[in-house]
């Protein structure tokens, strides 16, 4: 059963929450957690997918914190669903599944960020306010997960895609080692209005969408130190 917080401040005031998983003892714990930051709001609780959708249909949270396994919509779906009707939406997902195929899913469906659920308050208050802001996290053990994946990666296949601009390149390394817009505008000395533009040009040319997918294709083609990624994840 959906349970809405009916208090909504004001926009731009707080991070606006909302939580999904079916454990409603740990999803009760989760919004006790999180309200005691300041800047953030819990909005309400959802315990199925599909309850999940309708709380965002009602609520438009800023950040959803998603689990995977929930009955009658799993959260990948329930992702993807909330990401076509509320594109301004972050989706963090918050699980036990580390294995690669719920990770990619995951990523594929539009999430911004990927925690498991045993991660500290601090990470997970960090989490938000880093998927809110628009840049996207991803667990160490995920990210250990991935290097393992992609060290066998042949070199011809780590070879740079021609149709990156060699500013592009850069820009795309930059968001692949979780650098923001700001970080990245004043490491190549450009400003970050131009940062989003080389990213919006990035993100039609390579047919992705977000940051996180661009941090897969730079660790696919090789342009990304994996073991960088790792220990700044």
């Amino acid at each position: 059963m959906v349970r809405r917080v009916d208090s909504k401040p004001e926009a731009g005031e707080k991070i606006r929450v909302a939580i999904a998983d079916d454990q409603q003892l740990f999803a009760s714990g989760l919004a006790r957690i999180i309200s005691a930051q300041p800047e953030v709001e819990v909005v309400g609780e959802a315990h199925t997918g599909r309850e999940a959708v309708e709380l965002c249909l009602e609520t438009e949270p800023d950040v959803v914190l998603m689990d995977i396994s929930m009955p009658e919509m799993d959260g990948v779906t329930a992702t993807r669903k909330i990401r076509e009707i509320l594109p301004r939406t972050r989706i963090l997902i918050l699980t036990v599944h580390t294995d690669d195929g719920h990770v990619f899913q995951g990523i594929k469906a539009g999430a911004q960020g990927y925690l498991l659920k045993d991660c500290t308050p601090e990470d997970l208050a960090r989490a938000i306010r880093t998927v809110h802001a628009g840049d996207t996290i991803m667990a160490q053990d995920i990210a250990q997960k991935m290097l393992t994946t992609f060290e066998g990666i042949q070199s011809e296949e780590a070879e740079l895609t021609p149709h990156l601009t060699d500013r592009e390149l850069e820009v795309i390394k930059a968001l692949a080692q979780g650098m923001s817009n700001k970080q990245i505008a004043q490491s190549l000395h450009i400003s970050e209005k131009t940062v989003r533009n080389h990213a919006s040009n990035i993100y039609k040319k390579l047919h992705i969408y977000d940051r996180t997918q661009a941090v897969i294709y730079a660790i696919r083609r090789g342009l990304v130190d994996l073991h960088t990624l790792e220990s700044s994840g």
